[in-house]
């Protein structure tokens, strides 16, 4: 019976970490802006006094709270609304991703003196290194920034249309 459900648990850790690693490339940009933000100054401040363990703790709170949204997400699909699951759960995964990305950045030392925390960090990291030099990992980056190039494009031209088109109308 192992070896049945071996396979199956492997192929949906991989694409656990495929689908959270695929998101983490929209959170990181969207967390780093938040960084920015002077309002977050004091919750920061907070987060930084924390020991270990409680920053631990706080650290797990978004995985604990928003983690459920993935089978709920799979399920309004499975029941025929599609787009609302699908909305859940992009909004609810970059959510999590980013919430944890700022707990993470600003409190990476304290959580790394977690000897337990460490282990599971280096064995996320080794999982993620291999999975981004695999050729498919490759293909779908470089896809996907021309989309993204493509698609800054496209708004650029609209833009410059809407801005033109106002010109033109404000002559008459």
């Amino acid at each position: 019976m192992n070896r049945i459900f071996r396979p199956l648990v492997f192929i949906l850790a991989t694409i656990y970490f495929v689908v959270d690693a695929v998101f983490l490339t929209v959170a990181k940009p969207i967390a780093d802006w938040l960084a920015d933000r002077r309002i977050f100054d004091g919750s920061r401040d907070w987060i930084v006094s924390l020991r270990p363990y409680p920053t631990l703790a706080l650290f797990a709170v978004p995985l604990i709270v928003l983690e459920p949204i993935k089978p709920v997400a799979a399920y309004l699909g499975a029941a025929g609304h599609v787009m609302t699951g699908v909305t859940i759960f992009v909004i609810g995964e970059i959510l999590k991703l980013v919430l944890v990305e700022r707990l993470f950045t600003v409190s990476r030392n304290k959580l790394m003196s977690i000897k337990a925390f460490a282990w599971a960090y280096g064995q996320y990291r080794q999982v993620r290194d291999w999975l981004e030099s695999t050729q498919v990992w490759q293909a779908v980056r470089h896809w996907s920034r021309i989309a993204l190039y493509t698609v800054r494009i496209y708004l650029l031209q609209w833009k410059s249309f809407q801005r033109s088109a106002r010109i033109s109308l404000q002559s008459r």
